[in-house]
């Protein structure tokens, strides 16, 4: 799924070979709220019963903050979020966490042997993170985004306790995954064939149409849709892809390694039984208590548009929104961060303050 920093605080530790993460006590005492004043913090916080990994940032810390999910479920954007995010610090305050089982909380807190990830454990991770931030940062609520698996993780956490939330914002938006599946891969096959693309449709045909028993086979078709995606997208720059110093040592790249292959089994399971198989978002009921924006890409093979858009139209919000975008695959790109922060500033930025 698709893989979503700046200067650290100044309390900081060695945690570990050449990582440096601050204090947690950064993250947990009370903030004076002050205009005007940056805030860059970093540091693992109690969350779930373990140890997660936070990281907060932005120009002035009196600005609304964005809870930012990341996908995979083990892709953190941590590492990267400095040059997707660092635009945005000015209007926004960025906060992110690394996942149960991903990333930094991963080589904190690395999974028992039979430890099971589920998505209500995820959410109700989530929710407390948020819970956490709003009392951190003096906020009354926060903005909620999700792209991808974190997707599934956003919808859920925004029908849970829309409270928290000004709205939720989901980029590359997943819906069913039986309709997910299907429509991945009969589209992309139906690209193989008329490239007479022999090998993909070797590959495609030789796996057969979901639902999947073998777990290779998720990511065997994720390879196969960034190729024919690739043709048709614009590209995120290369710089996107560099990671920040801390998340570069021998550490932290094992921990990000490790985190990702435990979750993606997590994700499809070793017989297609994982925790994407049961996703059904039509099931969680067409009402939302807080606006719904979903932006997508034209060219996503992954969660294609017809799919997502089918949901969206089902669902009732005080505010809703669909974008869809040329040139746009599932994974970000330029133009997906433009219409996430189009969208945060004309539809989201005007209601904060009527709701409060």
């Amino acid at each position: 799924m698709s893989k979503f920093l700046g200067p650290i605080a100044a309390l900081v530790l060695a945690s570990g070979p050449g990582v440096a993460v601050a204090q947690s006590q950064s993250l947990t005492a009370p903030a004076a709220v002050a205009p005007a004043r940056s805030i860059h913090e970093e540091g693992f916080v109690r969350i779930g019963g373990i140890e997660q990994w936070i990281t907060i940032h932005g120009d002035d810390r009196s600005k609304p903050v964005i809870l930012m999910a990341h996908g995979g479920p083990g892709n953190p954007m941590t590492p990267y979020a400095n040059p997707y995010f660092k635009a945005w610090e000015k209007d926004f305050v960025i906060a992110q966490w690394d996942q149960r089982a991903a990333g930094m909380t991963y080589g904190r807190n690395p999974p028992a042997e039979g430890e099971r990830l589920t998505v209500q454990q995820l959410r109700d991770d989530g929710i407390e993170v948020a819970t956490h931030l709003t009392r951190h940062l003096g906020k009354p609520r926060l903005i909620l985004m999700g792209g991808s698996w974190s997707s599934i993780l956003g919808t859920h956490m925004a029908k849970a306790r829309p409270d928290l939330f000004y709205a939720y914002v989901g980029s590359s938006h997943l819906a069913r995954s039986a309709d997910n599946l299907t429509a991945s891969y009969d589209r992309t096959l139906s690209l193989a064939r008329a490239a007479a693309d022999q090998d993909a449709i070797g590959k495609l045909e030789s796996m057969g149409p979901p639902p999947w028993t073998n777990p290779r086979n998720f990511g065997i078709s994720r390879r196969i849709t960034r190729k024919y995606e690739a043709a048709r997208t614009d590209p995120a720059p290369a710089e996107w892809i560099a990671r920040a110093p801390a998340y570069a040592t021998p550490k932290a790249l094992a921990d990000y390694e490790g985190g990702e292959d435990y979750s993606y089994i997590e994700f499809v399971g070793m017989q297609g039984e994982g925790m994407y198989s049961t996703t059904d978002l039509y099931a969680l009921g067409p009402k939302f208590e807080l606006p719904v924006y979903v932006i997508l890409g034209e060219q996503d093979l992954v969660s294609t548009p017809e799919v997502a858009r089918a949901w969206f139209d089902t669902l009732q919000a005080p505010d809703k929104a669909f974008v869809l975008l040329p040139r746009t695959g599932h994974d970000p790109n330029p133009a997906m961060a433009a219409a996430q922060l189009e969208i945060l500033k004309t539809r989201v930025l005007p209601l904060i303050g009527k709701t409060d």
